[in-house]
């Protein structure tokens, strides 16, 4: 499908286009242990009516790594048919494998998806000259926009002098700054182009980024989770949009438990264990307990013990999140 850029001016598309929250929602499982399309199909259409300005699919969190081929490609599918022409679509490419990358970089553009966040290669590439070429001969086979995911995930987390490398590349329009303290964002902020968009994943700081040029929380759940609490989200942007800042704080620290408990139940675990798969079986439970779909996990990762999937259960009623 035809792009609504050009290949020059995709970071000034992406500067006026990428706003709001664009979330990672997980994929629902079936007791048959495949993606269950009918219940992906109504996420997404809750996932529509929340206001979302955008969905990043297909990433770890979605499970996007323990799905065959065909369907990963099946999963786009039915993401394209339930979500394309009502809400910006973009896939999570983490295959260390360049050719890959850029096959599956064709479906999706064919899909309709608008780009893709591309993590740099997980084995093997490790010099800063390596991971240029592999980013440069990928952007040269495709013209979607690319967002970067800087994150010790990968095993390499992208410096300072590769990151402006790679923000040179016409259609690297961002990068998820999922790697050190937020002096790490402010400071890539500053230094790269003006035209460039780093994008810190953490809705906690996204009053301060409001303040300090940030405009997109992006590649995370927040929103998604907060369930019953999430007007309070609401609240404090257009609070901030008319330039009441200590209100709108007020209003944001409202949602300081939620923001413990999944600090707990999600960041520790992936800062333990430098992978997302410990998180995802509850962010299955967090998403039934408010409405959406979960369903089990994909083998061989295991499903969450029943006592803590209980303890969990308990406390987002506690806290007033279903």
């Amino acid at each position: 499908m035809a792009l609504e850029y050009s290949r020059s001016g995709a970071k000034v598309w992406a500067k006026e286009k990428i706003k709001g929250f664009y979330m990672c929602p997980i994929s629902p499982v079936g007791d048959d242990l495949h993606i269950d399309e009918a219940a992906l199909r109504n996420n997404i259409d809750a996932l529509i009516d929340m206001g979302l300005d955008g969905l990043v699919v297909g990433g770890f969190f979605a499970e996007g790594w323990n799905l065959t081929p065909t369907q990963w490609v099946r999963f786009h599918e039915v993401v394209a048919e339930a979500g394309r022409g009502k809400i910006p679509l973009w896939t999570i490419i983490l295959d260390p494998c360049v050719h890959t990358a850029i096959e599956k970089l064709d479906v999706v553009q064919n899909l309709g998806f608008e780009g893709a966040e591309i993590i740099n290669p997980v084995v093997q590439l490790r010099t800063d000259n390596e991971i240029f070429d592999w980013f440069k001969y990928l952007t040269d086979k495709s013209d979607l926009a690319v967002c970067l995911y800087r994150t010790p995930v990968s095993g390499k987390v992208l410096g300072h002098d590769l990151m402006r490398r790679l923000a040179d590349i016409d259609t690297v329009v961002a990068v998820k700054q999922g790697a050190g303290p937020r002096g790490e964002t402010l400071k890539l902020r500053r230094d790269l182009r003006d035209d460039f968009l780093v994008l810190d994943p953490n809705e906690a700081v996204f009053l301060d980024e409001l303040r300090m040029g940030g405009q997109c929380v992006w590649g995370e759940l927040s929103y998604i989770l907060y369930g019953k609490k999430r007007y309070l989200v609401d609240e404090y942007r257009a609070l901030a949009a008319q330039g009441k800042w200590e209100e709108a704080r007020a209003k944001s620290m409202e949602l300081s438990d939620i923001r413990l408990l999944m600090e707990e139940t999600l960041l520790w675990k992936i800062i333990q264990t430098a992978t997302y798969a410990a998180t995802i079986a509850s962010i299955k439970i967090w998403f039934d307990a408010i409405g959406l779909k979960g369903g089990r996990m994909i083998p061989p990762v295991a499903e969450l013990e029943p006592a803590e999937a209980e303890k969990l259960r308990g406390t987002l009623v506690d806290l007033g999140i279903c």
